[in-house]
C-alpha cells in the first residue's frame, strides 16, 4: 500500500535540498567570498540609528555554527528558534522513515510555528531598540 505524499513529506524533501544548498553556499561564502569583501553595515541603523528586525542575524548564525548557542541567542534569537525547529523536524522525520513509521510519525507542520517566529522577531526588535534608545545599550 503506497502512502500519499503529505505536506510534511514535501517539507522533509525540501529540507534536504535546503541543507545541501546551504552547505555549498556556506562553504563558498566563508572560504571564497568572505576573505575578499567586508559586509555592509545595516542601512536602517546607519541612517536612523535604530536596529532593523534582522540586525544581528549574521553574527547569530556564525556564533551558532561555532557552537556558541547563548551568544547566538543574544545576537538574534530567531536563528536558534529556526535551527531548533528545522533540526527537530528533520530528525523526527528521518527517525520515522528509518523505523518505517512504526514508532514515529514525525513532527507535523503547524501555523503557530510561523506565528511564534513572528513573535520572536517582533519582541527581539522592540527590546533591542528599547535598550538602545532608553539606556544607550548597543547590542
Amino acid at each position: 500500500m503506497k502512502r500519499e505524499r503529505s505536506l510534511e513529506d514535501n517539507l522533509f524533501r525540501l529540507g534536504y535540498i535546503f541543507l545541501g544548498i546551504s552547505l555549498v553556499a556556506g562553504v563558498l561564502f566563508y572560504y571564497v567570498l568572505l576573505p575578499h569583501i567586508s559586509l555592509p553595515p545595516c542601512v536602517l541603523y546607519t541612517y536612523f540609528g535604530l536596529y532593523c528586525p534582522g540586525c544581528g542575524g549574521t553574527r547569530a548564525f556564525i556564533s551558532l555554527l561555532h557552537g556558541h548557542i547563548l551568544k547566538s541567542l543574544w545576537y538574534h534569537p530567531l536563528v536558534v528558534y529556526s535551527a531548533v525547529l528545522y533540526g527537530g523536524f528533520m530528525l523526527s522525520h528521518a527517525a520515522a522513515r528509518l523505523t518505517r513509521f512504526r514508532y514515529f510519525s514525525g513532527l507535523r507542520f503547524h501555523n503557530w510555528y510561523l506565528y511564534g517566529a513572528l513573535v520572536v522577531l517582533g519582541v527581539n526588535w522592540i527590546l533591542r531598540n528599547a535598550l538602545l534608545l532608553c539606556m544607550g545599550i548597543r547590542l
